[in-house]
């Protein structure tokens, strides 16, 4: 014990300096992820601003009954897991698909410049995006329309209608996302040993073989780990990106629980209710993770835990 303690004295003494500067991101880490969990006891109690945190009646799972037996739960609920479960299933495909054919382009200039292309939607906010949406895709001004028309067919309502506006969320979605998505596979991929594709080369493989028996396999464990990761925000989902492209016009999914979050918490201040949903979402959340680790190690896979 005297030897571990001894240790840890000789590495902070020797780089103090390291140190000091996690002193910094671990100060945020506490401040802003830690130290706001204080405030879930919301989801437990009858919150009222003029009583305060402490003065509010306690009335244990009476918020979470309350809100379960809402109608805007289960419609939140039905498109929370609608909505990200298509979501999941476009959006963490295509930069895998994206990243194997972006490997596949020789030319060093080309890749880059495509890959740039590609990475620019990731920095745009939801804000500028919803408006370029629109700009481009309403039915009656927008440019892809105008093209419609001109070229002799009916304009399409791709945000005015519900189906066409699940089908236009769901695209804006996978070209915001893809290029970035794309990076930790090319680096997964970077590192496959060159001598594979040459022995396949050699044995008279394809490009198409040599993805679907080289490259995949050896970045089978970065699509796992990332699939586990991203099944815990089948939960969540993007309040921005459903907040940007909603309208008065299409109701039928636009109603998911960060936007059932805000409305409850920010618009009408019920702080309780809101409280209470956010801890259900998070919760499921790491069921899910969990359950999907548990999975993956059945399968064979190192998981996350």
């Amino acid at each position: 014990m005297r030897a571990d303690r001894d240790g840890l004295k000789y590495s902070i003494r020797r780089d103090w300096q390291l140190y000091l500067l996690l002193l910094l991101p671990l100060a945020f880490v506490l401040v802003f992820k830690y130290a706001p969990m204080s405030g879930l006891l919301l989801a437990f109690k009858d919150y009222k601003i003029a009583r305060g945190f402490w003065g509010s009646e306690w009335v244990g799972f009476e918020v979470f009954n309350e809100i379960f037996n809402k109608p805007d739960f289960i419609r939140a609920l039905r498109n929370t897991l609608l909505l990200n479960t298509l979501d999941l299933l476009f959006s963490f495909t295509m930069p895998i698909v994206l990243a194997l054919l972006l490997n596949e382009i020789k030319n060093v200039f080309f890749k880059r410049i495509n890959q740039t292309l590609l990475y620019l939607p990731h920095f745009l906010s939801w804000i500028i995006i919803g408006a370029l949406a629109y700009q481009l895709l309403s039915e009656g001004n927008g440019l892809v329309n105008n093209v419609i028309e001109q070229l002799g067919f009916n304009r399409v309502p791709f945000l005015q209608e519900d189906s066409n506006w699940l089908i236009s969320y769901l695209a804006i979605g996978v070209w915001q996302s893809m290029g970035w998505g794309t990076i930790i596979y090319l680096a997964a991929i970077s590192g496959i040993n060159p001598e594979l594709y040459e022995a396949a080369t050699v044995d008279g493989a394809g490009r198409g073989r040599k993805m679907w028996n080289i490259t995949l396999p050896s970045i089978r464990v970065t699509i796992v780990t990332l699939l586990i990761l991203n099944l815990g925000k089948v939960m969540e989902g993007s309040f921005e990106r459903v907040y940007a492209l909603q309208n008065k016009v299409t109701t039928e999914f636009t109603t998911t629980i960060p936007v059932l979050v805000y409305r409850w918490g920010i618009e009408n201040g019920d702080f309780s209710r809101a409280t209470a949903l956010g801890l259900f979402q998070g919760a499921i959340a790491v069921v899910l993770v969990l359950a999907a680790d548990r999975i993956a190690k059945k399968l064979g896979e190192d998981g996350l835990l």
